[in-house]
């Protein structure tokens, strides 16, 4: 085998050339922007501590969605899913089975499953520490 051939073709299934050939087609330089800001938020929630809890599940989901290639979400899938003339009209299933990644997530999404989650979690992560100690402060809360 040629080392020359095996080395191009490396290269061609690599995300740089999808990347690069994005910038000749259309959205390769909006998916670099966004790879960088993600990197960006990785840094000021892992590094810096800022936020982390609320950042770095920003930053992973936009460095997942804008990865080259990847093939996590599929327009066709949810432009049949909303179409009522297709026989997978509002078919989760259907999702499920030829989805990708992002796909099975947009469905927590488009159920409004996640905003209910992360409420739940926040709440559970709650410190309710300092309303025990003093309960005279919950009147204060409340009253606000």
């Amino acid at each position: 085998m040629n080392v020359g051939a095996i080395l191009l073709k490396l290269w061609s299934n690599s995300g740089f050339a999808a990347i690069i050939s994005g910038f000749v087609s259309n959205n390769g330089w909006q998916n670099l922007v966004m790879l960088v800001i993600a990197c960006v938020l990785l840094y000021l929630a892992i590094v810096k501590k800022f936020e982390p809890l609320l950042l770095v599940g920003i930053a992973f989901g936009c460095l997942l969605t804008n990865l080259p290639n990847a093939g996590l979400y599929h327009q066709e899938l949810w432009d049949a899913f909303m179409d009522p003339d297709s026989p997978v009209y509002h078919s989760f299933g259907e999702i499920m089975r030829n989805g990708g990644l992002l796909d099975i997530f947009y469905i927590g999404v488009k159920t409004s499953l996640y905003p209910c989650l992360i409420f739940m979690g926040v709440g559970a992560m709650t410190d309710f520490g300092p309303l025990i100690s003093n309960p005279k402060s919950l009147l204060l809360g409340a009253a606000a």
